[in-house]
């Protein structure tokens, strides 16, 4: 009887549908499961945007929040110069975090 069931085992661990499985959840632990996480840190970043925070625009500016209006963001990237860019397009200034 045990060694129908070690056999039985030995057949499923070396089966395609196991190696299927062992490949989706290598793939969730390593890839899926990390992309959320940072997806998750950034909209908690762009909820959470105030005023005088130093931020960079998926274009590469780089500027301080003056305000925010719902989505749309406004940055000041120069002396006098304010943008209003899509809060979707704004990041964490990795320079100021640093600092």
């Amino acid at each position: 009887m045990n060694i129908l069931l070690n056999s039985a085992v030995a057949g499923f661990l070396g089966s395609p549908i196991f190696m299927f499985i062992l490949i989706i959840a290598i793939m969730y632990f390593m890839m899926i499961r990390p992309q959320r996480k940072r997806q998750k840190e950034l909209d908690n970043f762009r909820n959470g945007l105030q005023a005088g925070q130093e931020v960079v625009t998926s274009g590469g500016m780089y500027g301080k929040v003056k305000r925010v209006e719902g989505n749309i963001v406004n940055v000041e990237v120069a002396h006098g110069v304010v943008l209003r860019i899509d809060k979707s397009a704004v990041f964490a200034n990795p320079t100021a975090a640093q600092q």
